[in-house]
């Protein structure tokens, strides 16, 4: 997902900005039994930086279940974070995983029902959240994705990186679609009816 997100922004950023795919490395452990599950992570993460003076102007960073379900995932991703804060640059987070908690911890009041969230902070308000959401029935939306402050925004269309993701990825063939969700999976009811239904009118066997 993080690759596909960034061939589609390099191309209206090349003129002022440097965009480059970087990775933060890990290892999570998870009690198993009598044992110990050890794993070590590679996540991939987007870095837009000022063509003229090398600075950091935004971070995108798309959130791997390991971020929200272990607490090595989710202290690897927030250093990513607060680095970018501290550098006063803008962050994208891109999470649409269903499990385990959320990495940012602010008011979700008055917000509609989701299931996916796209949140945006720039650099000179980093405590100002934008949020777009969407359910798993309906299309990725669009954001506005900030740049340097004299720039204007860039709107992305997540739901074109989506598909390219999962095309590039060849996802058809490598996911089992047969089997039930895992139980941590966080869907309403009526979400995972839809699931259902989808799944059938696809004839997946």
């Amino acid at each position: 997902m993080t690759a596909a997100v960034y061939q589609l922004l390099l191309p209206g950023l090349v003129d002022r900005y440097r965009a480059k795919l970087n990775a933060r490395r890990y290892a999570s452990e998870t009690p198993l039994f009598t044992s110990i599950l050890r794993e070590e992570h590679a996540e991939e993460f987007i870095e837009i930086s000022s063509r003229t003076d090398g600075r950091l102007v935004t971070l995108v960073d798309v959130v791997s279940p390991a971020n929200k379900t272990t607490p090595a995932g989710r202290a690897a991703y927030l250093a990513t974070r607060a680095r970018a804060v501290a550098q006063r640059a803008g962050v994208v987070e891109i999470d649409l995983v269903t499990q385990g908690k959320p990495t940012l911890d602010f008011s979700r009041d008055g917000l509609p029902e989701y299931d996916h969230a796209i949140t945006v902070t720039r650099g000179a308000t980093p405590d100002r959240y934008e949020i777009y959401t969407a359910t798993i029935q309906k299309r990725l939306p669009k954001f506005k994705l900030p740049l340097a402050a004299d720039d204007r925004d860039t709107v992305f269309d997540l739901q074109v990186a989506l598909v390219r993701g999962y095309e590039q990825g060849n996802f058809e063939k490598q996911l089992n679609y047969t089997g039930p969700l895992p139980a941590d999976v966080k869907l309403t009811d009526t979400a995972r009816a839809w699931v259902d239904t989808w799944l059938k009118q696809l004839n997946v066997k």
